[in-house]
């Protein structure tokens, strides 16, 4: 494209495919969500596996690959475009509701996970650059809201199905039929339908500023640990991600030994992910007020929740305070996925989204680990605590460290270049 009008940004002037972009982020919440309620309960009702460790498992192998493989997709949507990754994405996720369906042992889960986290990073990490791409820097925020919103509803939505399948029918194969046809429409979608992106972020920048173009090592010293606001942001993203693993194992086991049924748990572990939905609002109060401010107040809304699920007993305080730390993550998820968007130029943008979600979604692998060593060797109210405090520290952190991004309230300045060595020696001359 070359004329200024064809490169035009704006959510409004691109309706079509944000929208399509929209439904495709939907069925990766859907894909995710689909394992939700029932596959720890698989685990342990049909499998056989007794212990808690082991069933957390299946979370580390996802965390772990989402996590280097989001690295890699933003790396490669700079490089190939969007969509040939998404679409690879997609056609990753293909086998995986035969690997659940006819699983024989809890390890062909753990393997199905690995497809499970190579289709989230790769469909996600292009879902939220495309709509990055589209929107241009005065809707930011409203686009990456939106992208989290309807993803969590989708995991929300996911959860809730299946939960209600799996109560009605088994635990396996029926609900497992409704994401083979999820996965089977997002990929013809993003075949036929998905137009290419990133020729509205190479528009966007300027490549003759000092920023641009940074090589993929700087963009990862910088997004990791060069940019004390940057580093703010990479540590909360890692350790809000233990609430989100959180309800993925601890409560559906939680609450089921508490005796709540398969489609009740649904609809708790459903109810979280769907104030994820409120991520509309949150990403576009954050245009008019900053990313700090929800980010800081999610960081404790979100803590608190958690405390409070081990503190209440009851079909109804368990919803009320799933809701509440799903309110918290909904001010801060998207929010902290904006910081190192507005920080980074549009030429490495992708790249630096990169980094951001790897740490953010290592945070999958550790927090299994850490939640299911808690429900080992202590309880299941453990990991609700351990949970709880890290999200208060990481907090504390954010507080202290994170300065304001947003270009009309920001006072975050990127680290100044490192001089060019050939540079100085010709002014010296």
């Amino acid at each position: 494209m070359s004329t200024a009008t064809e490169l035009r940004q704006g959510i409004r002037e691109h309706l079509g495919q944000f929208s399509l972009h929209v439904l495709l982020v939907f069925a990766t919440g859907l894909t995710i969500g689909s394992e939700r309620a029932v596959v720890p309960v698989l685990g342990r009702d049909v499998l056989g596996v007794e212990s808690l460790f082991v069933i957390g498992s299946f979370v580390v192998s996802f965390g772990v690959v989402k996590s280097i493989l989001n690295l890699y997709a933003g790396k490669w949507g700079e490089e190939y475009g969007r969509k040939p990754v998404l679409v690879l994405g997609w056609a990753t996720a293909l086998p995986l509701p035969l690997v659940l369906v006819f699983a024989p042992s809890w390890g062909w889960i753990t393997v199905g996970n690995v497809l499970l986290g190579i289709n989230q990073a790769l469909t996600w990490s292009m879902a939220i650059n495309a709509k990055i791409d589209l929107a241009g820097p005065d809707q930011r925020g409203l686009a990456v809201g939106i992208d989290e919103a309807f993803g969590y509803s989708g995991v929300a939505v996911g959860a809730w199905i299946t939960g209600l399948i799996a109560g009605q029918t088994s635990l396996r194969p029926e609900p497992f039929y409704f994401l083979a046809a999820v996965v089977v429409l997002a990929f013809l979608v993003s075949v036929f339908l998905i137009r290419e992106t990133v020729q509205y972020a190479q528009a966007e920048g300027d490549d003759d500023d000092h920023d641009a173009n940074l090589p993929f090592d700087e963009v990862l010293k910088r997004a990791t640990y060069g940019d004390r606001t940057l580093f703010a942001a990479a540590q909360a993203g890692h350790i809000e991600n233990f609430v989100d693993t959180l309800f993925w194992i601890a409560v559906p086991l939680y609450l089921t030994s508490q005796g709540l049924g398969i489609a009740a748990v649904g609809v708790v572990v459903g109810v979280h992910s769907a104030m994820y939905f409120l991520q509309i609002a949150t990403g576009g109060l954050a245009d008019r007020i900053g990313r700090r401010p929800p980010v800081v107040a999610g960081m404790f809304l979100a803590g608190g929740g958690v405390l409070g699920m081990v503190l209440v007993d009851g079909y109804l305080p368990w919803a009320v305070l799933a809701a509440v730390a799903g309110l918290g993550m909904a001010l801060l998820y998207p929010n902290l996925m904006t910081v190192p968007s507005d920080a980074a130029h549009p030429t490495w943008r992708s790249a630096g989204m990169g980094v951001y979600r790897m740490w953010r979604d290592s945070g999958y692998a550790v927090g299994a680990v850490l939640i299911g060593l808690s429900m080992e060797f202590v309880n299941a109210e453990a990991a609700f605590y351990v949970t709880a405090v890290l999200m208060f520290v990481s907090g504390a952190v954010v507080y202290v460290w994170m300065e304001e991004t947003h270009p009309d309230f920001g006072t975050h300045e990127p680290p100044a270049p490192a001089p060019d060595p050939a540079a100085r020696t010709l002014a010296e001359d």
